[in-house]
C-alpha cells in the first residue's frame, strides 16, 4: 500500500476493497505454488502450477466459494508436498474447512503411498459419502486430469500411458470416478456431465 493509502501492486493501483479475490486467497496460491514450486507434471515439462490453477478455476467456475477455491488449489499439497505434516499445516493455516476438504481430496499422506489399486479403490469408495463441497473439489481435480490426458492422447496416442505407474489403470479409475460421482446426489451434475464426457473422449483415443 502507497503512502496515500491506495492499494498498489507492482506499481499499479488497484481498487479499494472489498475485492473478488481476498488477501487470504491470493496468500494460499502463493503458497501452493511455493510448496510445488520443483514439481513437474507427470512425465513433463509442464510446471505443477498448471493443475493446483487449472483445478481451481474449474472449481470457481462451477460456484466454488473462497474455502473450496483455496482447496482446490492447495488439494494435492498434503498428499504430494514432502514433508506431509508440515504440508498439513501449511493447509491447517487456511482453517478448519479448508482442512477438511483437502484431507477429503487426498488418498495417501504416508510414504511409501500404498498400492495403487486398493488406494484408489479406497478413495473411490469414500465419494459415496462426500459431500456437496467435497464433490466439488475433488470432480474439479479430476476434470483437469482427464482433460490433461485427452489432450496428450491427442498427441502422443495410447503410448503416453507409459508415464504412469505401470500398476495403474488410468481408464477403469477415470471411468469408475464418473460413476460414484453419479451416484452421489450431492455432486455438482453440470460439472460431473462434464467430466462424463471428457472420460469417454478419453476411452475412445485410448481404443475403447
Amino acid at each position: 500500500m502507497s503512502n496515500s493509502g491506495k492499494h498498489v501492486v507492482a506499481g499499479h493501483p488497484i481498487p479499494p476493497e472489498p475485492w473478488a479475490s481476498t488477501p487470504r486467497f491470493i496468500e494460499a496460491v502463493r503458497v501452493a505454488l511455493v510448496m510445488h514450486a520443483t514439481q513437474r507434471r507427470k512425465g513433463t515439462t509442464i510446471p505443477y502450477a498448471s493443475h493446483l490453477l487449472g483445478t481451481c478455476s474449474i472449481a470457481l467456475d462451477y460456484g466454488a466459494n473462497e474455502d473450496q477455491a483455496i482447496a482446490a488449489v492447495l488439494h494435492d499439497a498434503i498428499e504430494d508436498v514432502h514433508y506431509a505434516p508440515g504440508a498439513r499445516e501449511a493447509v491447517a493455516a487456511f482453517g478448519d474447512e479448508v482442512l477438511r476438504l483437502v484431507l477429503a481430496c487426498t488418498d495417501a499422506d504416508e510414504e511409501p503411498k500404498p498400492d495403487w489399486r486398493p488406494r484408489k479403490e479406497t478413495y473411490i469408495a469414500h465419494l459415496a459419502h462426500a459431500d456437496a463441497a467435497v464433490l466439488l473439489v475433488s470432480a474439479a481435480d479430476k476434470l483437469h486430469n482427464a482433460r490433461s490426458i485427452v489432450a496428450d492422447l491427442r498427441r502422443h496416442g495410447p503410448s503416453m500411458f507409459g508415464r504412469f505407474n505401470p500398476d495403474s489403470d488410468p481408464i477403469w479409475y477415470y471411468r469408475s470416478l464418473v460413476t460414484a460421482f453419479q451416484a452421489n446426489p450431492a455432486a455438482p451434475a453440470d460439472l460431473i456431465a462434464e467430466l462424463d464426457r471428457v472420460v469417454g473422449e478419453m476411452e475412445r483415443l485410448a481404443g475403447g
